[in-house]
C-alpha cells in the first residue's frame, strides 16, 4: 500500500493498546531531541503544518534525520536544539490484498474491512508544531534551510516560521 491512502483522516483514532490483538508495531522514531536541550538560544526556527492529516513514523524519522544532518554539519552538538514536537500515537491498519486467480470474487466483499495493525501515525490538524529548532542569531539561515528539507519529508503543506 501507498502511504497517500493513509494520509486523510476518517473516523476515530485507533490508540487504545489494551484492545488491539495481534501485537503493535513500534514506531520508526526512536529519539525526539538532538543537540543540546539545556542550551540557551538566541533564535527559533518553527516548522508548521497547514492542513489537516496523518504522518507516518517513518516520515517523521526520515525528517529528524534530514534536519539534524544539515545542523550537525554546522553546528557542533552544543550549537542547537532540535525537537520532533509530535508522536505517533495513531495505529494505521492495513488489510492485505489477495492475490490469486479470481481474487475479484474474495474481494467483493472486503469494502471496509477492518485490517492488522501494521504502523503508527501523528494526527495533525492545520497549525500545529511539528518541529522546532533553537539557534543563535548566526545559524538562523542554516535552521531554515534544514527545515526545507525536513518539510519535504511530509506528505502535506507546511509553513517555516523564524522568532
Amino acid at each position: 500500500m501507498k502511504a497517500r491512502n493513509f494520509r486523510k483522516i476518517d473516523g476515530m483514532a485507533y490508540t487504545r493498546k489494551g484492545y488491539i490483538g495481534g501485537g503493535i508495531p513500534q514506531p520508526r522514531i526512536t529519539k525526539f531531541t538532538m543537540g543540546d536541550p539545556s542550551g540557551e538560544f538566541e533564535s527559533k526556527v518553527e516548522l508548521l503544518s497547514m492542513e489537516r492529516a496523518h504522518i507516518s513514523s517513518n516520515a517523521l524519522e526520515a525528517a529528524r534525520i534530514a534536519a539534524n544532518r544539515v545542523l550537525e554539519s554546522s553546528f557542533s552538538r552544543e550549537g542547537f536544539y532540535l525537537k520532533v514536537v509530535q508522536y505517533p500515537h495513531d495505529i494505521i491498519r492495513h488489510h492485505k490484498r489477495v492475490s490469486v486467480a479470481q481474487a475479484d470474487r474474495y474481494q467483493e466483499g472486503m469494502k471496509r474491512c477492518y485490517g492488522k495493525p501494521f504502523g503508527t501515525a501523528a494526527r495533525i490538524e492545520p497549525g500545529e508544531l511539528l518541529i522546532t529548532i533553537g539557534v543563535n542569531k548566526s545559524g538562523v539561515d542554516t535552521a531554515l534551510e534544514a527545515l526545507k528539507r525536513a518539510s519535504a519529508k511530509f506528505p502535506i503543506t507546511t509553513r517555516i516560521i523564524a522568532h
